[in-house]
């Protein structure tokens, strides 16, 4: 009889919901440190917030905390286990040593435990991950809450001002004389401005094509390309992270489709084009054409396999509409943003290739490179020039992950 296959972090069905709003946190890996006020209830809120939005979240909990909140909560919010007290395992250092994590939140923050981090006192689970994080420059956000006496006596005031300017601070609520902890979403908005969270994005639409497309020649031969989709899907990656709604047309590229984008699949260049189409039906602020869309097609595709026993063949193709020549038409006022390869062109020479495209399409902006010579040597790497009506800019030859995060930004200006 087979044994049962053991359950892993992965199967931890809370994890479901990860990266389900958004994938700005995508990777990060951030410390819940909850102490012992009535405020903790939240913070079971401000986990799944940051989960939501890409986060590996753990709690550890005070023993305060725990008489109110079992830990098993915790656990269930998380997917992980909960830190209520240090073995042998050596948790603060796993949790908070160099690098172990991107971020640490103690929600809520207790005078007890503020005193503790600006004195260096580490008797619990807390003020030992704590002081750990603080040595090892972790960045440490303080979400404080207790009543407005505590708040403003002269200690407390005094272990504020010494860390202030080591530790990062959201101001408390004061409502009803108490000094409130922060609501669970703008302690979520602060996080996701830390991390190049762009409110100019924020709620955008988006419309992008990227990938290759494949053009059959007979059931089992093709006429396609070699573009894998990785820029494409890094940039939609990177305006998802920054809050806009992307609805993804992707073509048979070799990545994986961006979390938290609508996803048409295509594979003809008929089929993204009827697909642009029908979703330009609905408003878009802003459409993309980064796909790699072949610009001839057979023009009689054989439904059987063509007999290879032929010395010759000819294949008679025909040009394809351009699908970027039609978006200004269906939707006028849309940021349309437009892609142009060439290969083994002079710097001077793709810029000008670059400018006929902004100028054919009505494009607003224009991402140029070159993928001749220099390119397949290290296709992992790419420069871009990015050409509008006014200027032109250049970036240096770096990762698709950076080159993404440039056009974004790009974008970005270009909405303000």
């Amino acid at each position: 009889m087979k044994s049962k296959k053991r359950s892993t972090k992965k199967d931890h069905p809370s994890l479901d919901i990860v990266s389900s709003h958004g994938i700005e946190l995508s990777g990060k890996k951030i410390v819940l440190c909850v102490a012992g006020s009535v405020a903790a209830y939240k913070a079971i809120e401000l986990a799944r917030l940051l989960m939501r939005h890409g986060a590996d979240v753990t709690c550890v909990a005070s023993n305060a905390v725990t008489k109110l909140i079992q830990p098993d909560y915790f656990k269930w919010a998380t997917g992980n286990k909960v830190i209520t007290k240090l073995t042998g395992e050596l948790e603060h250092i796993k949790l908070a040593d160099y690098n172990q994590s991107d971020f640490i939140i103690v929600y809520p923050a207790t005078a007890n435990t503020l005193g503790k981090l600006a004195n260096g006192i580490d008797d619990t689970p807390i003020s030992t991950v704590l002081t750990v994080g603080f040595g090892s420059k972790i960045p440490i956000l303080m979400c404080l809450a207790m009543h407005e006496s505590m708040y403003e006596n002269s200690a407390v005031s005094k272990n504020i001002k010494f860390l202030k300017n080591k530790i990062e601070f959201i101001n408390p609520q004061m409502i009803e004389g108490k000094a409130k902890a922060p609501e669970p979403e703008d302690v979520l908005d602060y996080v996701l401005k830390k991390f190049g969270f762009s409110s100019i994005l924020k709620n955008k639409k988006v419309l992008m094509t990227a990938g290759p497309t494949i053009e059959h020649i007979d059931p089992v031969r093709v006429i396609t390309n070699q573009s894998s989709g990785k820029t494409g899907v890094k940039l939609a990656t990177e305006l998802i992270s920054a809050g806009a709604k992307v609805t993804f047309v992707y073509g048979p590229g070799n990545e994986k489709p961006p979390k938290g984008a609508k996803i048409i699949n295509v594979t003809s260049s008929k089929e993204m084009l009827n697909a642009v189409k029908q979703e330009l039906m609905k408003k878009f602020d802003i459409v993309i054409m980064a796909a790699a869309i072949s610009d001839y097609v057979p023009i009689n595709s054989s439904k059987n396999k063509i007999k290879s026993s032929k010395n010759e063949l000819r294949i008679s193709l025909k040009k394809t509409p351009k699908i970027i020549d039609l978006v200004k038409k269906i939707q006028k006022d849309v940021l349309l943003i437009g892609f142009k390869a060439e290969t083994n062109l002079t710097k001077n020479q793709l810029i000008k290739s670059a400018q006929e495209k902004l100028k054919e399409s009505s494009s607003d902006l224009i991402v140029a490179n070159d993928i001749g010579t220099k390119y397949m040597k290290n296709p992992k790497n790419n420069q871009v020039i990015i050409v509008d009506s006014k200027k032109i800019i250049v970036s240096t030859r770096t990762s698709k992950e950076k080159i993404a995060k440039f056009i974004r930004k790009q974008i970005e200006l270009k909405l303000k």
